[in-house]
């Protein structure tokens, strides 16, 4: 854990809209657990220019988590169900989101799965003071200690003071070039402006696997106190 003052996050901060996020209902029963890779692979054959869009990001589709006595799987084979809840996010730039709005109603479909794409909602950035990104590249020998100076060091690059780092399970994603791997992230007591700064940027590579990019969580004021 990395932790120092708090911020002032008192002031008033207008969201730019040079990022956005395009949120799609989705009709999908259930997906692997790791299916970053040919999630991937399909929008890009889908979309062609997304491996050069700056800003561009595949969040992951995500079920529900582990509770009432129900334990998520945790193999990479292993299928998560997926309510109708769940949704598809693209991360995008604002003169894109037009293009990426012209796949609503389409089907998405690798290996024996389909999502069907249904309406999409554009939404702005997040001002939230506590981001989280489930899976930043790391190397596969990297300590927490050593992730978390790494991610210290690439914050700061963005002009913004690391005030409170928290990592957490680490995760292996699959690509013909090898594993991908992975530590979660949650950064705290961000001011409004530097969370949108962060989640413009993102943290490391690979953001079209859904790695490093950030979303609003809440916790880790009760951790800390816990």
């Amino acid at each position: 854990m990395y932790w120092t003052e708090d911020a002032d996050n008192t002031e008033v901060y207008q969201v730019p809209e040079d990022v956005l996020d395009i949120v799609f209902k989705i009709d999908c029963k259930q997906l692997p657990n790791d299916h970053a890779w040919p999630l991937s692979q399909t929008l890009q054959a889908a979309l062609p220019w997304l491996s050069d869009a700056p800003g561009a990001g595949i969040h992951l589709i995500h079920g529900a988590g582990s509770q009432n006595g129900w334990m998520r799987p945790e193999g990479p084979d292993d299928l998560i169900h997926l309510s109708k809840r769940a949704r598809m996010t693209l991360r995008m730039p604002a003169e894109r989101v037009d293009d990426v709005l012209s796949l609503q109603g389409r089907v998405l479909e690798f290996d024996a799965y389909r999502i069907g794409l249904g309406k999409a909602s554009v939404k702005p950035l997040s001002t939230y003071e506590v981001q989280f990104s489930r899976n930043v590249v790391c190397d596969s020998d990297m300590e927490e200690e050593r992730f978390l100076e790494m991610a210290v060091e690439e914050i700061r690059k963005l002009e913004i003071k690391p005030r409170k780092l928290m990592s957490g399970m680490v995760q292996e994603l699959r690509s013909p070039a090898g594993p991908v791997f992975t530590r979660s992230l949650m950064i705290a007591d961000l001011e409004p402006q530097e969370a949108v700064v962060l989640q413009e940027n993102g943290l490391g590579p690979d953001r079209l696997l859904g790695c490093g990019l950030l979303v609003p969580h809440k916790g880790i004021k009760s951790a800390k106190e816990s």
